[in-house]
């Protein structure tokens, strides 16, 4: 790999914060499920669209370094905050598709960041427990900077890494300012899996009906509709659709149903 590359240090990687702290900083950091971009601004994001070559029409993932971040960003009901609240005790990577809060699109820039961000129906993809190297990453820039954290998968559009920073692809290697390696970390996840039979997602469940609004509540009762939907299975997909039936009667699996 190139002279950009350098090795996690198993906590906060001051090279990271220093490059996306700046406007228009774009990084590849290691998470549970491989390899991601990680930026925090318009102009990052438009450089991650650039490196990637991708489509705009999907919901943004917005990294969430503690729950008290996830609960200023999103809309939450006290269910979808249970849920969020039962992975991160688990230590278990989940994303939702959400609604922003007012009070969260009021601190996005008005210089068409928000196009960026989050999809036609103001929604993104919250996303918690995703790996500690990044977790730190985000959580520091939140907290201390007051920057939000941005993710795409480091890997050619419709291409995996396979859980190797070898495998992000030269585009993206070029044009990252600094590139996070922790292949050890990535493979003791998924211990167990080859390349082949290891996740390389995590899950996502959508919170929102077709125009972007939470859904209802529950309360104990069936067939309530619209649900959530989990639409990507992905590491620890059992444990989340455990919780999903814990916490509401009613959900959907639809793989694949958003794009």
């Amino acid at each position: 790999m190139s002279n950009k590359t350098v090795q996690w240090n198993g906590g906060l990687q001051p090279e990271a914060i220093e490059i996306l702290a700046k406007e228009g900083g774009m990084i590849v950091s290691p998470t549970k499920v491989g390899y991601i971009i990680m930026t925090s601004d318009k102009a990052g994001l438009e450089r991650k669209f650039d490196a990637k070559q991708r489509n705009r029409n999907k919901p943004g993932v917005v990294l969430c370094g503690s729950m008290e971040q996830l609960k200023e960003l999103a809309q939450l009901n006290p269910e979808i905050e249970e849920l969020y609240q039962r992975h991160w005790d688990g230590d278990v990577l989940l994303g939702c598709i959400l609604p922003w809060k007012q009070e969260a699109l009021d601190r996005i820039p008005t210089d068409g960041s928000k196009e960026l961000m989050m999809d036609g129906r103001e929604t993104s993809c919250f996303v918690i427990k995703f790996g500690k190297p990044g977790e730190i990453l985000a959580k520091e820039l939140w907290e201390n900077h007051g920057k939000f954290s941005f993710a795409s998968s480091a890997n050619p559009s419709g291409k995996g890494n396979r859980g190797l920073v070898e495998g992000i692809g030269e585009r993206i290697e070029e044009h990252a300012d600094l590139i996070i390696a922790a292949n050890d970390y990535v493979k003791s996840i998924q211990p167990n899996e080859d390349q082949k039979t290891r996740y390389e997602q995590g899950v996502m469940v959508s919170m929102v009906d077709s125009t972007g609004k939470l859904v209802p509540e529950q309360k104990g009762e069936r067939k309530v509709s619209p649900c959530p939907i989990l639409i990507r299975k992905g590491l620890d997909v059992d444990k989340i659709m455990s919780h999903l039936s814990d916490i509401f009667p009613s959900w959907d699996y639809r793989h694949g149903d958003y794009y």
